[in-house]
């Protein structure tokens, strides 16, 4: 009977002539590179309003509230559509998936620049909201299909990595343009034109693994040879079959509690610089700072546990380790409310970064561990969707808190509720005793 599954599809052996001809292909560090891409095009068009929120709100005489609710709307879209878009990737498969949500969002990213005040810049971060949103569990799944396991977490840590670089470099693309210009519209224009440059290349080069004309019969077998076999499933597993498991709500509860920091950072952090005192100029250069640590940290996390994984350490401890190390480490982020030095705050805020990004290539890459490929989509999705909901939380207080007091108590939350988080989930993501009767859920 013909497999139901295309992974499950043989891939026969290559012959000796054929490897010392060819040798291994590494198609799947191409792939690699194009979500890297994706993320840092996704997240330079998503910064390009905080780069440009001191200047918004002196235009349109905002409070830290209103700008909290273009955050949410941008929030509430997004936090729906990782749940949906997550099944559009299972459903469609990646090439088409991403198409989609790419061409749309860089639609929207450039037609912000007609916004007129309060309102439409609400409705246009909410469109941007639903097209960023599937990005995540999308590049979830084709990191599941592309690479084993010992280099999971590095495929992951690279793709990751690309909304520290986008963040990073948004600002000054952002300032570019608004010094060159005199006003922030082309800055919108600007950064949307990026995503139909990259949709033109992934159009062309991407394809399923088994289909890949570049890649190797020996590069194929050294995936499957190294990821955990999927049992043969008779479809994508559903919402509410997939909701059952305990590692399910582990992750969707342990980035709830978790990715709320990193849009602290990345909404916020301008404007924490701002209320320093410190001059415009400075709140955007010294923007970069924490998102350069979230890069280290990306592929700090990554390394260790691949590294640990090579040395034949179980999978599912190498993670949980890697968390357990980093997580805590965040409360260094408390001395940042003793000083009064720009440089001491920038270092204070990359190491917390640094030690988050580290945690957050774990939280991305147990769903492709724990799951079956045609599951993972589902699961990042709805993992997304608690990150979601628990922003959205974050996000009105920060707005409510900042402009009753200061940014102590949000700080003093983001130090610590990482250490709740990363408890949740090494607790809860853990394999099961026995095999799971649906092959759904992997052992790890």
């Amino acid at each position: 009977m013909a497999p139901q599954n295309p992974e499950e599809r043989a891939v026969p052996a290559p012959s000796k002539d054929e490897v010392s001809r060819r040798g291994r292909s590494r198609v799947r560090w191409w792939i690699g590179g194009l979500l890297f891409a994706s993320t840092i095009i996704n997240y330079v068009d998503r910064q390009t309003l905080s780069a440009l929120a001191p200047i918004l709100k002196t235009e349109f005489h905002w409070t830290n509230s209103d700008f909290a609710s273009l955050l949410i709307s941008f929030r509430i879209a997004y936090t729906i559509m990782q749940g949906v878009g997550g099944r559009l990737f299972d459903v469609l498969g990646s090439r088409l998936g991403f198409a989609i949500v790419v061409s749309f969002y860089s639609l929207v990213a450039m037609t912000t620049a007609f916004a007129r005040g309060i309102i439409s810049f609400r409705i246009f971060r909410f469109l941007l909201g639903l097209g960023e949103g599937p990005n995540f569990p999308g590049a979830a799944k084709t990191v599941s299909e592309w690479f084993p396991n010992r280099e999971r977490a590095w495929a992951v840590a690279l793709f990751d990595s690309g909304t520290s670089i986008g963040g990073a470099v948004a600002p000054f693309i952002v300032l570019y343009a608004y010094k060159l210009s005199g006003t922030w519209r082309p800055a919108f224009v600007l950064t949307g034109c990026l995503g139909f440059i990259w949709l033109f290349v992934w159009l062309r080069y991407f394809r399923d693994p088994e289909d890949h004309p570049s890649a190797t019969r020996e590069e194929l077998q050294y995936i499957r040879d190294g990821r955990a076999p999927d049992a043969a499933i008779p479809a994508t597993p559903r919402w509410r079959d997939l909701i059952r498991y305990r590692q399910t709500w582990g992750i969707v509860l342990g980035r709830l509690l978790l990715d709320p920091y990193w849009f602290f950072v990345a909404e916020w952090f301008a404007l924490y610089l701002s209320s320093k005192g410190f001059r415009l100029e400075q709140s955007i250069l010294g923007f970069w700072m924490p998102f350069l640590g979230a890069d280290l940290g990306n592929f700090a996390g990554g390394g260790l546990s691949s590294y640990w994984i090579s040395r034949g350490w179980p999978v599912g401890k190498a993670r949980r380790t890697v968390l357990l190390i980093f997580a805590p480490s965040m409360v260094s982020l408390l001395f940042v409310l003793h000083t009064s030095s720009y440089v001491a705050a920038l270092f204070l805020f990359a190491y917390a970064s640094f030690a988050y990004a580290a945690c957050s290539t774990m939280f991305l890459s147990l769903p492709t561990d724990a799951f079956h490929s045609r599951a993972v989509g589902t699961v990042a999705g709805i993992g997304g969707t608690g990150a979601g909901i628990g922003t959205m939380i974050s996000t009105y207080l920060i707005g409510r808190v900042t402009d009753v007091t200061s940014f102590a108590p949000v700080i003093t939350a983001a130090a610590i509720v990482p250490c709740i988080a990363t408890a949740v989930f090494v607790t809860l993501v853990r394999s099961s005793k026995r095999p799971d009767e649906r092959g759904i859920l992997r052992q790890f």
